[in-house]
């Protein structure tokens, strides 16, 4: 699952890989934050549709 970002994993110095590090938390708060985002979308989605439901079973006064 994880990017390598094209490089070795192998012979690194700190630095290099402070950055590579760096890269990849990036890489994986932008995917959670896509994920909420869908997420938060489902959510009103399923919210709506059963909304909908219960105004359905609901019966309407007839005044």
């Amino acid at each position: 699952m994880f990017l390598s970002f094209g490089k070795s994993c192998w012979n690194w110095e700190p630095e290099s890989r402070k950055v590579h590090q760096e890269q990849k938390l990036k890489f994986l708060k932008w995917m959670r934050d896509d994920l909420e985002t869908r997420l938060a979308g489902l959510n009103a989605a399923i919210g709506t549709i059963e909304r909908q439901l219960n105004q359905d079973e609901t019966p309407a006064s007839s005044d």
